[in-house]
C-alpha cells in the first residue's frame, strides 16, 4: 500500500515526519498526548476529544482493528463512546496493517478514512510526549502532501458535541436528568443497566424545573467557563436538596456553580492509570481520565470540600458538598476504556436518589 508523507508541525515551529494513513485531508487543533495502551476506538469516539489532534503515545496502534459500528436496544453505539470520531487528527509512532481480533470487521486506517479524519504513524511519540509535558499543550498541525485543509466548525465545542433535543432512555423506579455537554455513552449505560429512567437534555436546556429525582452533570470539552448558560441552570439546582453527579466537565461545572475557580492544566490528565486517593483515607483508586482543566480546591466556599486529589501531581480530582448530595469527580468512573475501579460510584448516586 502506498503512503503518502505527511508532517505533524507543532506551534512552537518542531515538525515531525512521517506517513498518512487516514483520510487525505490536513487539519489542526490542540495537540494533547494519551498514555493508554488499549481503548483506541473509544477514545477516539469519545466527545471529550472534540477539536484536538491525539497523540497515542503506547507504540503500537491498530493490531486489533475496529469493530462493527452496532447500536443496541438503547440506541447506544455498542463498542463505541458516540456516533461518530471526535479527534481532528491522530498521532501514531507504529500503524499496524495487518489486524487480528474477533470482534473487528475493518481496519483502523478505512475507519478514519470513512470517518475524514486525518492521521500521521512514524512519528516519535516519545519526543512529542516529551515536548507536550515541558512545554504545555500547544496547537498543531497535520499537514499531507498535497492535501486540502478541512474545515473548522466554528461553533463551541461543548455545542458540537450536545444533542440537540432531549432523549429518553431506560426506564425504571427513578428518573434522571443528564446535562449533555459531551456524554460517553458508557455513561448511559451504567445508568440505565441500573434500572434508572435517563432524560437526556442539551447543554444550553433549562432544565430546572424537570421532573426527576436527580441530576447527572456529563463529560464534555473545552473549557467550562464558556459554558455560562449551564452554569447558570446548575446554581439554581444547587439551591434544592435533589442529588447531583458531576464528572470530568460535569465537576467543573458544579465547582463553577458553587462559586470556585477553574484553570487549565499544563497538559491535561489523560491515560486509563491515573491513581487518585479519597480525601481523609488511604483508599486509592486507578482511574481513567480525559480533561484539560481542573478546580482549584482553595477557592471552594463554605459546606465545600474536595472529594479526591490525584497522586501524580496533587491536583483536585472531585469535591463533594458536606451536607447535601451533591458530588463530582474529575476522572471517569464509567471509564471504557480503562479500569472499573470507581464504578461504585453510580451506586452511590442511584442511593442517594
Amino acid at each position: 500500500m502506498e503512503r503518502r508523507p505527511a508532517s505533524l508541525i507543532l506551534g512552537n515551529g518542531c515538525t515531525f515526519d512521517g506517513w498518512s494513513f487516514g483520510y487525505e485531508g490536513s487539519t489542526s487543533g490542540e495537540v494533547v498526548f494519551s498514555t493508554s495502551m488499549v481503548g483506541y476506538p473509544e477514545s477516539l469516539t469519545d466527545p471529550s476529544f472534540e477539536g484536538q489532534v491525539l497523540c497515542v503515545s503506547y507504540p503500537l496502534v491498530g493490531n486489533y482493528g475496529i469493530p462493527a459500528t452496532l447500536t443496541g436496544p438503547d440506541r447506544l453505539a455498542r463498542s463505541f463512546e458516540s456516533e461518530h470520531i471526535h479527534v481532528r487528527g491522530l498521532v501514531i509512532a507504529d500503524y499496524s496493517e495487518k489486524y487480528s481480533h474477533w470482534d473487528a470487521v475493518r481496519s483502523l486506517g478505512a475507519w478514519l478514512q470513512e470517518e475524514k479524519v486525518p492521521a500521521v504513524s512514524g512519528i516519535d511519540t516519545r519526543m512529542l510526549t516529551r515536548i507536550i509535558r515541558e512545554e504545555g499543550a500547544m496547537p498543531g498541525r497535520i499537514v499531507i502532501e498535497g492535501a486540502p485543509a478541512l474545515p473548522v466548525d466554528p461553533s463551541p465545542l461543548v455545542a458540537r458535541v450536545s444533542c440537540k433535543e432531549p432523549l429518553h432512555y431506560g426506564a425504571g423506579r427513578k428518573r434522571v436528568v443528564l446535562v449533555d455537554c459531551g456524554v460517553k455513552h458508557n455513561i448511559l449505560r451504567c445508568l440505565v443497566s441500573r434500572r434508572i429512567e435517563v432524560v437526556r437534555v442539551p447543554w444550553d436546556y433549562d432544565f430546572t424545573g424537570l421532573d426527576c429525582d436527580g441530576f447527572f452533570l456529563s463529560n464534555g470539552p473545552g473549557d467550562p467557563a464558556v459554558c455560562g448558560v449551564t452554569i447558570a441552570s446548575i446554581r439554581r439546582v444547587l439551591q434544592g436538596d435533589r442529588p447531583v453527579f458531576g464528572v470530568c466537565l460535569g465537576s467543573q461545572l458544579m465547582a463553577l456553580a458553587a462559586g470556585a475557580r477553574t484553570f487549565k492544566l499544563p497538559y491535561g490528565h489523560r491515560s486509563h492509570n491515573q491513581p487518585v486517593r479519597l480525601v481523609g483515607t488511604d483508599r486509592c483508586f486507578i482511574t481513567s481520565q480525559n480533561h484539560g482543566y481542573a478546580v482549584d480546591p482553595a477557592t471552594l466556599p463554605d459546606g465545600w470540600e474536595p472529594y479526591f486529589i490525584n497522586l501524580n501531581d496533587g491536583t483536585n480530582e472531585g469535591i463533594r458538598h458536606r451536607t447535601k448530595p451533591f458530588f463530582a469527580t474529575q476522572f471517569h468512573p464509567e471509564a471504557s476504556g480503562g479500569p472499573v475501579d470507581t464504578e461504585f460510584l453510580f451506586d452511590q448516586f442511584i442511593d442517594s436518589l
